[in-house]
């Protein structure tokens, strides 16, 4: 896998993957919301850890700066 997620990006993922975790399993949310929550709390940590955004793939969108070869 190529990586097409940038620092400020994967800050970002980290930051609402977070708070979504917690409002999933604080029981501030309930029914089908709760499970919403969690799992986009826990796609968006997962693609932050990795660097990797499948949909980013297809949308042909890379946030990750390229080192230029020496």
């Amino acid at each position: 896998m190529k990586k097409n997620v940038g620092t400020g990006d994967r800050f970002l993922r980290v930051m609402i993957g977070v708070i979504a975790l917690i409002l999933g399993l604080s029981g501030m949310l309930e029914g089908t919301m709760k499970w919403v929550a969690l799992g986009v709390g826990a796609v968006m940590v997962v693609t932050a850890s990795v660097q990797f955004c499948p949909l980013y793939t297809l949308l042909g969108i890379n946030t990750c700066k390229v080192k230029p070869k020496k």
